[in-house]
């Protein structure tokens, strides 16, 4: 169903709202019968988009309003995340920073709610990868991630005015064999820290390299 302007081909074009089959709705504007310009779209789902559309796809800026009540505030190309803007998740956590082809990538800024704590740094495809600080209340690390750990040297900054310098190593994957199989499976095992030495605090200079797209 469609209710409004149109053009002289019988287009929709211009201002108007359409039902689609699937119980979809579109109240914005139109260009050549495609959704173009200012619009909502609300889906059956409970989801929500407001903002720009190009050729019937998320475009420019815009807000999108997740059915678990999370919501991405920023730039949109072809339908995905892209550029920069603030994504706020169920749980209260948030995301500032860039965005490409939907995950979180390039420099970002993530507060954890329920700790407090605060990851500045690179992303890489969705992932923590780069140089980055990991802030606590009382302390922080100063380090390098990958794929969402802290990897090689690094330093934990005390308020109380030290800091602990050491590096973050892999260790062996753990390997285990199923009673009713004889297949094995490699468990992931996360980095462990070995620390080093203790001395007063030393400023730190963050990487500025851009981690590779």
């Amino acid at each position: 169903e469609y209710e409004g302007e149109r053009n002289v081909e019988g287009e929709r074009h211009g201002r108007g709202k359409a039902r689609l089959p699937n119980g979809d709705t579109y109240d914005g504007e139109y260009e050549h019968g495609l959704r173009n310009g200012q619009g909502t779209y609300r889906f059956t789902s409970g989801a929500r988009y407001v903002g720009e559309y190009r050729q019937n796809k998320k475009h420019g800026q815009g807000i999108f309003f997740y059915p678990d009540g999370s919501k991405y505030e920023g730039d949109w190309v072809d339908d995905q995340r892209h550029g920069y803007g603030v994504y706020t998740y169920a749980n209260g956590d948030s995301y500032t920073g860039d965005w490409f082809n939907h995950n979180r990538h390039g420099q970002g800024t993530y507060i954890y709610k329920e700790s407090g704590s605060k990851y500045v740094g690179g992303w890489i495809n969705g992932n923590q990868g780069g140089a980055a600080e990991l802030i606590h209340l009382n302390h922080r690390f100063q380090g390098m991630f990958l794929n969402g750990y802290p990897m090689g040297p690094g330093k934990y900054v005390f308020d109380s005015g030290c800091e602990q310098r050491g590096e973050y190593v892999h260790p062996e994957p753990v390997k285990e064999t199923g009673e009713e199989e004889e297949e094995e499976h490699i468990l992931l095992v996360p980095p462990k820290w070995k620390a080093a030495d203790i001395t007063k605090v030393t400023l730190w200079t963050p990487n500025v390299e851009q981690p590779a797209s």
